[in-house]
């Protein structure tokens, strides 16, 4: 379904129960399963785990600057001038425990639902993001939507990944 078609209380309801849909795909799961991989050219479900959470700490900064400033502009220029796959590596994705990601994604969801629940006139606030190759003005909403789409695709991933190795 659509954003449009989708009210303010459907979304952030979706956004707040993201943590426990990665949890949910990353139960019983422990050690070297977390090291699993569909292949060599993929990420492992540890990457994937520390992908969303630091995913999700860069877009609570737009959350925060639009509602703080909803006339000023949001950059992750020095995000997209490298791979994510090298971000992954110098974050050292593959070498971290989860655990304080995992924690990180619940506090951010939390902190961000708790903070739309005080100010629901703060989802039509926008900032003009310059995107690689285009500049847009983005409203909280649609980041707020962007963000627990984000998730389902990577909960998806978890699960190849398990059914791949039987677990």
């Amino acid at each position: 379904m659509s954003d449009q078609g989708r009210n303010q209380s459907d979304i952030l309801a979706s956004y707040a129960a993201g943590p426990d849909r990665l949890e949910a795909a990353i139960a019983g799961l422990f050690g070297a399963d977390l090291d699993l991989a569909l292949n060599e050219d993929n990420w492992s479900i540890r990457q994937i785990v520390h992908h969303i959470a630091d995913g999700d700490d860069l877009w609570k900064g737009f959350v925060k600057r639009a509602i703080g400033d909803p006339v000023g502009e949001f950059t992750l220029a020095w995000y997209w001038q490298m791979p994510q796959d090298e971000w992954a590596r110098r974050w050292a994705y593959q070498e971290r425990a989860i655990e304080p990601s995992l924690a990180l994604f619940r506090a951010n969801r939390a902190h961000i639902v708790q903070l739309l629940a005080h100010r629901p006139e703060a989802w039509s606030n926008s900032l003009l993001i310059r995107w690689p190759g285009e500049e847009a003005q983005t409203s909280v909403g649609w980041v707020v939507a962007m963000q627990a789409r984000h998730i389902d695709g990577h909960v998806d991933d978890i699960r190849r990944i398990r059914a791949a190795h039987g677990k």
